[in-house]
């Protein structure tokens, strides 16, 4: 649970002003995690899940504010948490990224995070940060504005959080650990759902889907966060427009839509004016499906939940379903969505876009595959790559051998560029890229202005869109774009004067991203990959190392003393695989 300060605003009078010094607070709260049983579509299993609840229990704050988590693991397995979008100035040590800032917390033991809340204000979230235990371990976090300010909206009369997720019926985490021993692929799920339900499209689910009450003629505000494991997801309210203000913590110029659409990993803050006919409304989603239409058997569950007016009205009529929710593979509504996306840019909520960068990196993201010749046939292994090298998690987390000045157990040449070109967006059925596996990352100079193009590639006939994402660090997206990246045509299609502060960014199919951001995380020991979790566990994934400034304020804080040993216990697939012996 929150402790709340006493007094957490103070009035000063000098010389007959008033001036408003706001403290800042101080949370504490307790995260159990234990297994549990859960019934969905028609079968029970038992998941992980933090205090008995799914999703987990929601973190409320104020910008500013820290809090500190004292996590218990009562599970079977290691595992870490993360926060989402949370910058975590000079504190890499409470990031919670599995084997790059800490090793997992073991069973039977505990670590505290202390998370600091310095410039996000809206929507953002938690989540387990090994392998695929965030499926089931998340929650949200509300960061409201500082104590004596307000919203840049009206304030609403309510609000309501929707976590959209991922359902399996069974154990998803075993067949993980299987998938990463043979390189397979992943499972499809079984349905998508929405603050824990699936909803009313699927079976044993139509008496159980969510429901959030609402008063006629008022405005309130949803707080929506992706937390599915693979896939980027459209929303929509049957007959009521969407009026979208925020996303990932930051604020945006407000715009009017039928509907959103929602990176892997991303959040989103949007008002909703209940001004229809009052009765029952379908909020529904579906998702955004960009891999090769040749591969038809991607879980097109609708999920669904609904929004039920007071009042008097004919309660057994069925609920209205959104007219104009996109359909799986609408890459244009994908697309023309995003190109709304503009930060608000205010006297009160100042952006700062890099204009002197001095870093510039060009990183093409590919499925991969390596390819194994036994004595009686071949075989190969699943791999993602950046820049063709797939990421292979230490022994030692590298936040620890970074700091330590311990060798060994990364290398300094993650390449700034690939180290082939060619027509990335052509059909390539076969991979002759040849990816590395290894532990490399780039180091960067506090305060470099850096700018990253993405650039999707087409390896494997296997394209699709990547969530990209970069702890400790939000950045500007200056522009996007279909086909290979063209530095002199594309540039001139960059937004330099309202671009989105995002943390997580989708990289299109057959396309690139640009972003930039100034590295100012001192020391920082930051992860950047694709959040979707097939993608990040075949190695989609590499380290920024961000040096120490020139004096305190600019580096690093020491570590706290009861880290996670390194040591005495194995990742999840590693557990579970001494557990089946």
């Amino acid at each position: 649970m929150g402790v709340e300060p006493a007094c957490p605003v103070l009035l000063l009078f000098l010389a007959g002003i008033i001036i408003w010094v706001v403290e800042a607070e101080v949370h504490y709260y307790d995260f159990v995690l234990a297994e549990k049983n859960f019934t969905r579509l028609c079968k029970t299993k038992s998941m992980l899940v933090v205090n008995g609840q799914f999703p987990g229990p929601t973190i409320y704050v104020h910008k500013g504010d820290t809090v500190f988590v004292n996590v218990h693991n009562h599970g079977d397995y290691g595992l870490t948490i993360h926060w989402h979008g949370v910058k975590q100035p000079r504190n890499p040590w409470s990031d919670g990224s599995a084997y790059i800032t800490q090793c997992p917390i073991e069973p039977g033991h505990n670590f505290t995070y202390e998370v600091v809340f310095s410039e996000e204000e809206g929507t953002l979230w938690w989540h387990a940060n090994s392998d695929w235990t965030r499926n089931t371990v998340h929650g949200a976090i509300v960061i409201y504005p500082p104590h004596g300010f307000s919203y840049p909206f009206p304030t609403p009369a309510g609000e309501q959080i929707l976590i959209l997720g991922t359902w399996f019926t069974y154990d998803v985490n075993k067949v993980i650990k299987e998938i990463l021993r043979t390189g397979k692929d992943v499972p499809i799920s079984d349905a998508y759902i929405i603050n824990g339900q699936p909803g009313d499209f699927c079976a044993c689910s139509k008496e159980m889907a969510y429901r959030w009450q609402v008063d006629y003629g008022k405005t309130y505000l949803i707080r929506l966060v992706n937390a599915l494991m693979n896939e980027e997801f459209f929303f929509a309210i049957a007959g009521h427009d969407l009026i979208v203000v925020g996303i990932d913590g930051s604020y945006l110029k407000p715009f009017t839509t039928s509907y959103v659409m929602l990176s892997n990993g991303q959040t989103m803050d949007v008002l909703v004016k209940t001004n229809r006919s009052p009765g029952r409304y379908y909020m529904a989603g579906r998702q955004y499906y960009t891999d090769n239409l040749f591969f038809t058997g991607y879980d097109k569950t609708n999920a669904s939940a609904i929004l039920e007016y007071r009042g008097k009205y004919d309660r057994l009529s069925s609920p209205f379903f959104p007219e104009k929710l996109p359909s799986y593979t609408d890459y244009d509504s994908a697309t023309q969505f995003r190109k709304r996306l503009k930060s608000l840019a205010s006297k009160e909520h100042p952006i700062d876009v890099p204009r002197n960068v001095t870093t510039q990196m060009y990183i093409t993201a590919s499925m991969d595959k390596i390819v194994h010749n036994f004595s009686a046939y071949m075989d190969y292994t699943l791999l993602s790559s950046l820049n063709n090298i797939s990421w292979v998690n230490p022994s030692t987390d590298v936040l620890q051998a970074y700091y330590r000045n311990l060798s060994g157990f990364y290398t300094l040449d993650f390449p700034d560029e690939p180290p082939y070109y060619f027509d990335f967006v052509a059909d390539l059925r076969d991979d002759s890229t040849h990816p590395l596996k290894g532990t490399k990352v780039k180091v960067l100079e506090y305060g470099e202005e850096v700018e990253i193009v993405f650039q999707s590639t087409n390896l494997l006939n296997a394209s699709n869109e990547h969530s990209m994402y970069i702890h400790g660090h939000k950045f500007y997206v200056l522009g996007e774009g279909y086909g290979n990246f063209n530095s002199t045509r594309d540039t001139e299609t960059y937004n330099l004067v309202d671009p989105p502060y995002l943390s997580t960014a989708s990289l299109p199919v057959k396309g690139w991203l640009t972003i930039r951001f100034k590295a100012n995380n001192p020391a920082g020991v930051w992860a950047m990959h694709c959040q979707e979790g097939r993608h990040l566990i075949w190695g989609m994934n590499t380290v920024l190392i961000v040096k120490n400034g020139s004096n305190p304020e600019t580096s690093i804080r020491t570590p706290p003393p009861n880290m996670p040993s390194c040591a005495s216990y194995p990742p999840i697939h590693k557990a579970l695989e001494v557990s089946a012996e």
